[in-house]
């Protein structure tokens, strides 16, 4: 029996190992041929998805920006290797590959499930650019993605916009799936112990939009009133407009405010060695990763009231949800830890049994390959 031929199409070569290796190796395992497609392939990158028994083909997308001779090109290569590879179905995720794959696909009448995977900053409105993203984006969303067969989502919150704005109709399939999952077991849970002094944790991108800032005003404030307590921050400097400048992290860091450890690998240690974790984000998530991370690993969780970060969070039993772009919000959640550190124990038990309920990969995986064959069989 000929094996099915399944497409992914990623706009980071990284993402492939890190959010989907769980799951193409799951497609492998169900007799599935699997092509990961990608913009500048890393060695390391396309080796690892070789090891799995995937194919690794690049393609060129101009990752930022809109330049509509670039974004053609980038259409009409995807229908080629579509066609090339004679693919049966095609599984995008994130924008730009979502929009181009599934009109290449449609060109070539191949089926599509595509994933939403949160709308990000072009959806948060926060600046005129981001608005004016926003509309032309949800253009490009209506013409591509409406013959597609399922549109999996993340969160609700991205669901009823798609249907508010009509990007979608009523009609349309969709299922539902709780991000891209956590490996329970290389995310293991370790119980947490009560500490003279708490600590917490924020990993993210370093831009604006993720809390960065809110956190970092915070941590400055409650360090005057609990000199003992530490503060941690991983993630890489950026270039985005509204990333955190190197030297504001570096001032608060010189000062010993803010523990910077810059971009890190093992995030479950980290994860271990600190009490709380925070992401006051109000960027547009899907269902943050770090989140489902935490919670694996037994770790309470501060993050906003909203789209996608309130997924991870049930408020008072495994952490708090505070409202976004709030300072003293976080401020509280944040004393409510230090002046109550038993809570820390309480709560992070509780994580680890909502990851087991909701976010296990196997879970999403599962539910991913039953959209997938149901596809397929029709």
């Amino acid at each position: 029996m000929n094996k099915k031929r399944i497409l992914l199409i990623a706009s980071y070569d990284g993402s492939l190992i890190s959010f989907r290796g769980d799951f193409i190796k799951h497609l492998i395992a169900n007799q599935f041929e699997v092509f990961a497609a990608a913009p500048n392939f890393k060695e390391k990158v396309s080796r690892q998805l070789k090891e799995m028994g995937a194919k690794p083909i690049e393609y060129k997308l101009q990752r930022t920006g809109l330049n509509p001779f670039k974004d053609f090109g980038t259409i009409m290569e995807l229908k080629s290797i579509i066609k090339n590879n004679k693919i049966d179905l095609v599984f995008p995720y994130t924008v730009k590959p979502v929009i181009y794959g599934s009109i290449a696909s449609n060109l070539n009448k191949t089926s599509v499930i595509s994933l939403i995977t949160g709308l990000g900053y072009t959806f948060s409105g926060v600046t005129t650019k981001a608005k004016l993203l926003q509309w032309l984006n949800e253009i490009l969303y209506k013409f591509s993605i409406r013959k597609n067969k399922i549109i999996v989502f993340q969160n609700k919150d991205d669901h009823e916009l798609f249907l508010n704005r009509k990007i979608i109709a009523k009609s349309q399939k969709v299922e539902f799936v709780s991000g891209s999952g956590v490996n329970l077991n290389e995310y293991k849970f370790l119980k947490k112990k009560v500490k003279e002094e708490v600590s917490f944790l924020l990993v993210a991108r370093l831009i604006k939009e993720k809390g960065i800032s809110l956190y970092m005003e915070a941590a400055t404030i409650l360090k005057k009133k609990y000199p003992k307590v530490e503060f941690h921050l991983i993630g890489p400097i950026e270039s985005a407009p509204t990333a955190i400048t190197e030297d504001e992290i570096n001032d608060l860091h010189n000062k010993n405010i803010i523990n910077y450890h810059g971009l890190q690998k093992n995030i479950a240690e980290h994860l271990h060695q600190r009490d709380v974790f925070v992401l006051p984000s109000y960027y547009r998530e899907g269902l943050p990763r770090t989140n489902l991370e935490a919670c694996a690993c037994g770790n309470p969780i501060i993050t906003t009231d909203s789209v996608g970060c309130r997924e991870s969070v049930k408020h008072g039993i495994n952490g708090l949800l505070i409202e976004p772009r709030n300072l003293n919000a976080l401020i509280n959640a944040m004393e409510f830890f230090i002046t109550h550190p038993e809570k820390i124990i309480e709560m992070g038990e509780n994580s680890r049994k909502y990851a087991e309920e909701r976010f296990d990969v196997n879970i999403i995986n599962s539910n991913l390959l039953s959209f997938i064959n149901q596809t397929l069989s029709n």
